[in-house]
């Protein structure tokens, strides 16, 4: 009997400093796809080499031109494209613009939503033209620094700061500035992994991430997860290196609660996200609920936010995924 089974690609590697980081996010996704419905690989693509992890333990050659690859003497197409890479070429729009114009569809929303949502400046002041309120940010292009003088950060953004690449999907280059003086370390720290720089307001406050996704039958907001970290931010020790405690769900008020789904809701509606989405925000004293980011790839190892909301929902990572594949079809 002919197989009916889609074959999909978990993509991932990606040419940012989170390319290890995605290779875990894939090996989690291998696990949670439901193997009876789907044929599952691994593709890793950096630079120009793009090769398929296949079931005899060796790799093949991905053909760019169509997204194929050789197995057992035949080629072997694609119906579906994962998309789990963090930082480019996975989360900025570019591999979006490659499936779409080869006629695979994907994971992750489109090149426009997947481009702003990259460039952390752009979004910002595209949500708050629709009353999402972030944090007040400038904008440092590299070779322009001087039009962005440390006076003017002082005074319109004030101490501390964080300075962070602009568009990036990584969680390198980030710091949290306390004087004027670390400014310019911080400042090219930050311009190590991107050409532009959002130098962004620091704000106090209880820090969630939460998850979403919306088919054609239903709106799924999960639990939030509440983060709680020793470090002077969640930086890459605290999400990789266990240096955090997670709380799912959150602990917040049910109005609060209410808010921030609400919120998270609004915001998939006004990018038009497609597949699974994470919001972070900062909650204020004062219940104030400020964005921080969208994140269109989030992680998907076993302890990732996500799978741990999902589990807190009472939900499996394995319906999940089948939802959000055959939303496509």
């Amino acid at each position: 009997m002919k197989n009916l089974k889609r074959t999909i690609a978990i993509v991932c590697g990606g040419d940012s400093s989170e390319h290890d980081v995605s290779l875990r996010s894939a090996q989690g996704l291998f696990s949670f796809f439901d193997r009876e419905r789907y044929d599952v690989y691994i593709v890793d693509i950096k630079g120009q080499d793009w090769h398929v992890e296949l079931n005899d333990g060796t790799t093949a050659r991905i053909d760019r031109n169509d997204f194929s690859f050789m197995e057992n003497g035949k080629a072997r197409l694609f119906d579906y494209a994962y998309i789990t890479i963090h930082g480019t070429p996975g989360e900025n729009g570019v591999l979006q613009g490659y499936f779409d114009l080869i006629g695979i569809p994907y994971s992750t929303s489109g090149v426009l939503v997947e481009a702003m949502t990259f460039d952390k400046f752009v979004l910002n002041q595209y949500l708050r033209g629709y009353g999402i309120s972030v944090a007040d940010s400038l904008l440092i292009r590299q070779g322009y620094e001087e039009l962005v003088p440390d006076d003017e950060i002082e005074s319109r953004i004030g101490m501390p700061c964080f300075v962070k690449p602009a568009a990036d999907g990584s969680s390198f280059g980030v710091s949290k500035v306390k004087n004027a003086d670390q400014l310019a370390p911080a400042i090219r720290k930050a311009m190590m992994e991107s050409s532009e720089v959002m130098v962004e307001a620091f704000l106090e406050g209880t820090e969630i991430s939460i998850g979403c996704y919306k088919t054609r039958e239903k709106s799924v907001i999960l639990p939030a997860t509440e983060v709680v970290t020793k470090n002077e931010f969640f930086d890459y020790d605290a999400k990789y290196n266990g240096e955090v405690q997670e709380i799912t769900p959150a602990r917040l008020s049910e109005s609060t609660t209410n808010r921030v789904r609400e919120i998270t809701s609004h915001i998939y509606d006004i990018l038009h996200c497609n597949g699974i989405i994470r919001i972070d925000y900062i909650i204020s004293k004062a219940q104030k609920i400020n964005m921080l980011e969208v994140n269109t790839t989030p992680g998907m190892t076993p302890t990732s936010f996500i799978p741990q909301q999902v589990k807190a929902a009472g939900m499996e990572m394995k319906d999940v995924l089948t939802d959000i594949v055959e939303n496509q079809f």
